[in-house]
Parts: structure tokens; C-alpha cells; sequence
């Protein structure tokens, strides 16, 4: 039989006839051959034929068909521009600001409903067939949408950020004002007219701006923070420095204080933390020399990892970043960081308690003293004193000694070297983040003397060495023997021995940074302070 969907033709019949197999009737292996021949056919014609005519797409930054909010992005000297025409339900999903915008008491005109993404469709429920979308569109549709138009407003910018965008009223728009965009039915698709404005913005067109990144020369960085909100706010990852750190950094904040600006922090933070944990290590060295920037970068981006790492940085070195987070971070934020400082210190005081405690015992379990072991009396005292001296300060008069010249701690000031530092400095501003003002205070030197007290075991020289204990020991003639020093070296190896586990506490690290590359000393201030997740200042 012959189905009703498809008409027989000469072709549908093969020539000549083939020979049916014994048993086979003729007529049975001639329907055979018809059916496998119009399946092939159907197949091969059902989405008309191999040409094919190309239909301009729907796709970002230009959405032709469906969107309903144009954005000129220009340079501050207007040779640079960038144009936008995206959604306003994506746009006020993503960001605050044109979720207020937008709305109609804002607008001031009556709400529409927004545009549907397939207009010549209609939606199927239950399974039924499509019908034509002129035979089920409300008459109310057919009306033109309602557009909204925003630029750059460069010349109410303040010195401490980029320009806002305001909204424009009754435009004459690139994309035909307030008329209705065009549909994939109209105009229609031999029309020269529309596919040469289509062209007009090849320039935007979506593969060649993920291969290229804008240019960013003076006065167009703007045009690529903006490119980069609006191509996050539709899940594409922004255009940001994968090879050059210091320069991610400065994109990546940027961009987050871009999506501040616009209330849309939550969809850019994410994509901000997933770029700069790419670099690795490089990452963490780089948080371990600026860590009060990047703790302002990872508290704007909603970064667990960057914020908790930073912070741990800034509490061992506190208060050396005091006078670059006070007035700059939230309250939450400075009462979290005090916390911590405080915790730190609580520590410290306890360790500190038990180290000036340390007491040795003699071979009937007594406490050592002058009268029962004086050379291991005497280990416990030098300890003491070892101890006083590296976690004391130093006196007022030791500690504001000029330095001496040809020591090379001071230079001369000169006009070059201040003009070649100025210069320097103005260039890195740029790439990389401000290093900490010479005025600031030290980090407590205690930090560096725990490290080497709970390293003793890897390092026994690390500090009382055997040249230090023997030239001890000369002071008194009549002990200096052999015997005395090797019997003084071990007492004094059950004192480190003592000290190292009463430190044991200080010597966590909770930095994702391998502190075995710094050495002995490590960075030189403790990095055991441990933020839970309840603890993060934007949790609630």
C-alpha cells in the first residue's frame, strides 16, 4: 500500500525489476524496495534540500529580534563605542539597577508584557499541535514593545569611578526608535535593506569578541569593563588576563567595582573567584605580598578562598594593614579581622606562659636548681635570657639610631632617583597593587621566634648553636671541659625539645600557600588563624 503522505513516481520504482528470492513473491519484494526508497527520500528532503538560506541570528551583544533595552557604551573622547540591544528580564535579574530602571513607575508608561523569545511560535502544552502565531496572539501584541535606551553619562563622572549609564527618553534609536523589532516573518528575508543593517554590526559579532579582547587603551577600559558585565550577566566568561597576574587583578577589580556600581555582585563575584584561582600558587604568592588588596578583591567577589587566605595574612602581620583597611572595609568586616587579632593574641599569651615555665627535672624527678644541676640550671637560664631578648623590643634609644652611612640602609635623596622612583611607581599603579606605606608599623617579631622555637627539630642550629654554648661556657674556665659541654648541649636540647611542643599550637597553617619555600623562618608571623564558615562576614 501506498501511503497518502507520499505520492508514488516513476523514480519510486526500480528499474529493471529486481528478482525476487525462491519462495518470495514478486509482489512482496517490489514493496520492499518502495519502502526502503521513500524512507531515504523522506529523509534526505524533509529539511528541504541541501541549500540552505542564511537567516540572521538572535545571539549577544545584538539581539534583534527580542530585545528591548538598547546600551551605547562610548569612550571618554567618543572614537570608541560599543552598542548593546539585550533583555530586559535578563538584565533585571542580574543587576539591580535596571531591575529599578526599568520598572514602570520609573518608565513612566503603563507595564507591558515582555517579548517572547520565539515569536512565530506559540507554546505547546499537553502534547497538541502548534497553530500560527497570527491565529493566537492577543491583538494587545501586535502593538510596539516598549524599548528602553541608556549611555553613558561622561560628563557628570566623578574622580573616584568609571561614568553610569542613564536613561534616555523618546530616542532616535539605531534599532528604529519605538517600533516594533523585526520579526524572522518580516521583513522578509530577500529585503537588502535589513541585511545591510545586520552587517553594520558584524563588528559584535559573538566568536569574533571571544577570540579578541577589546583594546585597552587610554580612556577604552571602560568600554571593557562594560563589555565584560554584560557578557558575564549572559553566562560568558569575561575577557580577563590568564598569562599576567598583576594585571587579572587589576581587570578582575575593575569589573567587580563595575558590578557594585550596578547592584550585581552576585553573578560577576563567582565568575571573578573561578578566573583568579586558575593562576594556582601564583595566586597565593601574589595574596601573600598584597594582602590587604586582595582581601578588598575577595570580600567584593564572595571568594571563600581568596578572603580567608588574605585574612590570614593580615591578622599575623596586624596592624601593619591598619591604614589601608580602616574607613576602606565594612564594619562586619574590621570587627572579624579585630577578632582574630584578638584570638591570635590570646594564644601567643598562653605559649608565651608556658615557655617562661619550661623547668628541668634531674635523673630523681626534683626540679632543677643551682644546688642539685647547675649546668642544666644554668641551660635554663640562657634559654630565658635567649627568650627576653628576641621577643622584647629593643630599647627606645637601639631603635631610633640612625643608620650609619655606606651602610646602604639609606640613600641620599636626588632629584634622578626621585624622579626615576615617581615615575616607576606611577607606571605599577596600574598592574599590580599599592604596596604598604613605608610609615607603617613592623609586624610583631614574634612570629619569626615561635617558627624557629617549633623548627628545632628539622634545624637543631637554628638558634643556641654549639659555637654559642661554648663561648657561654668560657666565661667560667673552671666549667669549660669536654665532658661539661657535651653533657651542657644536651640539656639544652631537652630545653628546645620542651619549647617546640609547648609552640605546637602556633605552628598550624591554614594558608593554601607552601610555606617550605620560605625557608626556616617562614614569612615571619603566624598563619594559624583558622575562619569558619559561619565566621565569613557575608554569611548570615
Amino acid at each position: 500500500m501506498v501511503s497518502h503522505h507520499h505520492l508514488p513516481t516513476f523514480s519510486d520504482f526500480p528499474s529493471p525489476a529486481p528478482t525476487a528470492p525462491p519462495g518470495v513473491p514478486r509482489a512482496a519484494s517490489l514493496t520492499s524496495g518502495r519502502s526502503h526508497t521513500r524512507r531515504h527520500r523522506h529523509a534526505r528532503t524533509h529539511h528541504g534540500g541541501s541549500s540552505s538560506t542564511y537567516t540572521p541570528q538572535n545571539e549577544f551583544p545584538v539581539f534583534s529580534h527580542t530585545g528591548d533595552i538598547e546600551i551605547i557604551i562610548t569612550s571618554a573622547n567618543g572614537r570608541a563605542e560599543n552598542r548593546y540591544l539585550l533583555h530586559r528580564l535578563i538584565l533585571s535579574q542580574c543587576s539591580g539597577f535596571f531591575e529599578a530602571g526599568t520598572r514602570a513607575e520609573w518608565s513612566g508608561q503603563p507595564s507591558q508584557s515582555l517579548a517572547r523569545i520565539n515569536e512565530n511560535e506559540s507554546v505547546t502544552v499537553g502534547g497538541s499541535s502548534r497553530a500560527s502565531s497570527q491565529e493566537r496572539r492577543p491583538a494587545q501584541d501586535l502593538q510596539p514593545k516598549q524599548r528602553w535606551r541608556y549611555m553613558l553619562d561622561w560628563q557628570n563622572t566623578g574622580d573616584d569611578g568609571p561614568p553610569m549609564l542613564v536613561r534616555k527618553e523618546d530616542p532616535t534609536s539605531l534599532f528604529g526608535g519605538g517600533r516594533a523589532p523585526p520579526t524572522r516573518s518580516n521583513p522578509p528575508l530577500s529585503n537588502e535593506t535589513f541585511f545591510q543593517s545586520m552587517t553594520n554590526f558584524s563588528a559584535l559579532n559573538l566568536h569574533e569578541r571571544s577570540q579578541v579582547s577589546v583594546p585597552a587603551k587610554s580612556g577604552d577600559e571602560v568600554l571593557k569593563d562594560y563589555d565584560n558585565l554584560f557578557r558575564t550577566m549572559y553566562q560568558y566568561p569575561p575577557i580577563l588576563d590568564s598569562i599576567n597576574i598583576a594585571t587579572a587583578y587589576t581587570e578582575c577589580k575593575a569589573l567587580l567595582h563595575l558590578a557594585d556600581m550596578y547592584d550585581a555582585l552576585e553573578i560577576v563575584g563567582s565568575r571573578v573567584d573561578h578566573h583568579l584561582l586558575r593562576f594556582g600558587a601564583r595566586l597565593f604568592k601574589q595574596i601573600a605580598k598584597y594582602p590587604s588588596s586582595y582581601l578588598k578583591l575577595g570580600y567584593l567577589a564572595r571568594s571563600r578562598t581568596i578572603f580567608i587566605e588574605a585574612l590570614i595574612h593580615v591578622v599575623g602581620q596586624w596592624p601593619l594593614a591598619a591604614s589601608q583597611l580602616k574607613g576602606q572595609m565594612d564594619a562586619p568586616v574590621m570587627d572579624l579581622i579585630e577578632d582574630k587579632v584578638d584570638e591570635l593574641q590570646e594564644q601567643q599569651e598562653k605559649v608565651e606562659f608556658k615557655l617562661w615555665r619550661l623547668a628541668l627535672t634531674t635523673s630523681r624527678g626534683e626540679r632543677v636548681t643551682p644546688a642539685n644541676d647547675y649546668l642544666a640550671w644554668l641551660g635554663i637560664s640562657l634559654f630565658r635570657q635567649w627568650l627576653a631578648e628576641n621577643t622584647t623590643p629593643a630599647p627606645a634609644s637601639l631603635a631610633t639610631e640612625p643608620s650609619r652611612p655606606g651602610t646602604g640602609t639609606t640613600a641620599p635623596p636626588g632629584r634622578a632617583t626621585s624622579r626615576s622612583n615617581s615615575s616607576n611607581h606611577i607606571a605599577s599603579q596600574r598592574t599590580q597593587p599599592p604596596p604598604p606605606p613605608p610609615s607603617a608599623p613592623a609586624p610583631p617579631a614574634q612570629g619569626k621566634v615561635y617558627r624557629l622555637l617549633g623548627s628545632s627539630s628539622t634545624n637543631p642550629t637554628a638558634y643556641l648553636t654549639h659555637d654559642e654554648l661554648k663561648r657561654f661556657l668560657k666565661l667560667q674556665p673552671e666549667l669549660y671541659t669536654r665532658d661539661n659541654l657535651r653533657r651542657f648541649e644536651r640539656r639544652i636540647d631537652d630545653i628546645k625539645a620542651l619549647a617546640r611542643e609547648a609552640v605546637k599550637p602556633l605552628m598550624r597553617n591554614y594558608l593554601e600557600l607552601d610555606l617550605s619555600t620560605f625557608g626556616t623562618a617562614g614569612l615571619g608571623y603566624l598563619t594559624c588563624v583558622r575562619l569558619e564558615e559561619e565566621e565569613l562576614p557575608w554569611e548570615d
